[in-house]
């Protein structure tokens, strides 16, 4: 085996969600970084692995039978934003499409809350990334669960079975995905929240970041245990053996990144991307170009 996929599965299997093992974040590390010591270290790493991860995603491309959804669910501040521009930085970008979900428009809450990502799907040999996702529905709706009035349901009161309910539904949407052809890899940031409030002052304090504050991601502040609690019945839902979560611990970017690279590079390396050989007729259509381009060049030699 490469060494830099063995290297890039030892770091992502412990960090795999077993479906049926309850996880319980307070009794994770979000300043976890394995063995590695030191920004530096990883820096070197990251680069083999990105290296690695080109290379599959140009077979992958060139195959086209076969896509890729990358889910990126974390708290605000959680790095999900620089997390795709560092792991994808080495890709070819024909062959990649990025997707964060905001509010619902009108046109999308006139249907089911799982229409608006079917649409988005990555088509066939391309790398999806949704930046926030279907998950927003078990998460932040669950948090306010006032914003399911827009959807069409009930509001605080009377949910019932909902949220049971969308963990099966979006469990089975998921099977029906990995089913037709597109694999999916699940990535929680899990970050800390003292690491949140110094990420938010930076925001502030910095005039270069300032662009990126925002006053409501304050706001949600407020409700990090709820949030905690809704991410943790999240994972615990909705990890399966088809579409398993993986926690990155997210307080040190540098290996948030890292971490999140070999998720992605062992879950192409499953798929084994090949690029297609050429058929009979095109290789006849190749030797008749072959010449004619040879033949060409030599009489501008001879000229």
């Amino acid at each position: 085996m490469d060494r830099r996929l063995r290297f890039a599965r030892d770091l992502a299997e412990p960090l795999r969600v077993t479906p049926g093992r309850p996880v319980v974040l307070r009794d994770t590390d979000p300043g976890h970084t394995g063995d590695l010591v030191s920004k530096d270290e990883a820096a070197v790493l990251q680069r083999e692995g990105l290296v690695l991860l080109a290379d599959y995603q140009a077979r992958l491309w060139a195959q086209g039978t076969i896509g890729v959804l990358v889910i990126l669910q974390g708290i605000d501040g959680s790095g999900k934003d620089s997390t795709v521009k560092h792991v994808m930085s080495g890709v070819n970008p024909q062959g990649v499409q990025v997707r964060s979900f905001k509010e619902p428009s009108a046109d999308e809450l006139e249907h089911d809350f799982l229409w608006r990502h079917q649409r988005a799907l990555p088509g066939r040999g391309t790398i999806g990334i949704f930046n926030r996702s279907h998950y927003e529905e078990v998460l932040a709706v669950r948090v306010h669960p006032e914003l399911l009035v827009a959807e069409g349901l009930t509001g605080a009161s009377g949910t019932g079975d909902l949220w049971p309910r969308r963990f099966r539904e979006i469990n089975e949407w998921e099977r029906h995905l990995v089913d037709n052809g597109t694999r999916v890899v699940k990535v929680f940031l899990n970050l800390s929240r003292d690491v949140q409030a110094e990420r938010f002052l930076e925001r502030i304090d910095n005039p270069d970041k300032n662009w990126k504050f925002s006053a409501a991601d304050i706001r949600e502040r407020r409700h990090w245990d709820e949030y905690q609690g809704a991410f943790e019945d999240m994972l615990n839902r909705t990890s399966t053996e088809w579409a398993p979560w993986h926690v990155i611990p997210a307080d040190h970017k540098w290996f948030a990144r890292l971490a999140t690279a070999a998720v992605l590079v062992g879950v192409l390396a499953d798929i084994d991307p090949h690029f297609p050989a050429a058929s009979p007729e095109a290789l006849r259509e190749m030797a008749e170009a072959r010449a004619g381009l040879v033949e060409e060049l030599g009489h501008i030699a001879r000229s």
